[in-house]
């Protein structure tokens, strides 16, 4: 059967990064964290004194984006992908509201998005990938075969969030957390470079009220048909 390239765009705390693995699983095919390329970035930046924790002010990283080492291991406990800064494994790190707090500022440097776009471009080449991100179905991969736009109710989202926040003990409140996803969704929707936009062909799913097992069957009913109908 054809192998397709599938592209979950959507906003923050959609649950797209959950969807994308249990569809990567599956279906046998490799998954990518978009966004976590650009929080390695960020964290990268935090770790140099590139940027402001408060992601008001970026120093000088185009200077060093040739520094920048992303990457992917292979973790066989997990059986995915993740992801690496000069070759050390960062998917932890990269997980907290202060990088979250700075991630959309790195975003949305020109000369950021343009070194990770070739090198999301050049990881799924082959087929076979589940990508998920903020751009994949209208910049990264515009011929993708499906395409997801997700989107769910903030004050659900925020709750997601802060849930899993709270379960890797970082001590936020749900206040900030709202805050932060309402910041990102004006930042990522408003900028010049990539915004997040639904793709013209893409599926918009709300999972508000949705389960992830629901979710799960839903798309996976969608790549089976598409992938029949490729064949």
């Amino acid at each position: 059967m054809k192998k397709i390239t599938i592209a979950i765009d959507g906003y923050s705390s959609c649950g797209k990064s959950t969807l994308a693995k249990q569809l990567a699983k599956e279906l046998g095919y490799g998954y990518i964290d978009t966004g976590a390329m650009f929080r390695a970035v960020a964290l990268y930046c935090l770790n140099n004194g590139l940027i402001e924790t408060d992601g008001t002010k970026v120093y000088k990283i185009r200077e060093f984006l040739d520094d920048i080492k992303i990457g992917f291991s292979y973790n066989k406990k997990t059986e995915l992908n993740e992801i690496t800064l000069n070759d050390k494994s960062v998917e932890e790190e990269i997980r907290n509201l202060t990088i979250s707090r700075i991630v959309t500022k790195i975003s949305g440097i020109k000369e950021v998005r343009q070194k990770l776009l070739t090198l999301q471009q050049e990881l799924g080449k082959n087929k076979a990938m589940v990508l998920d991100g903020r751009d994949i179905g209208t910049v990264v991969f515009p011929d993708a075969e499906l395409k997801i736009f997700m989107t769910a109710d903030t004050d659900v989202r925020a709750k997601r969030r802060f849930d899993e926040l709270k379960s890797k003990g970082n001590t936020v409140t749900i206040d900030e957390v709202k805050e932060n996803l309402e910041l990102r969704d004006y930042t990522d929707t408003t900028r010049e470079e990539s915004p997040l936009k639904r793709a013209d062909d893409a599926i918009l799913i709300d999972n508000t009220n949705l389960t992830k097992g629901d979710q799960l069957r839903m798309i996976l009913a969608l790549a089976q048909q598409i992938k029949e109908e490729e064949s």
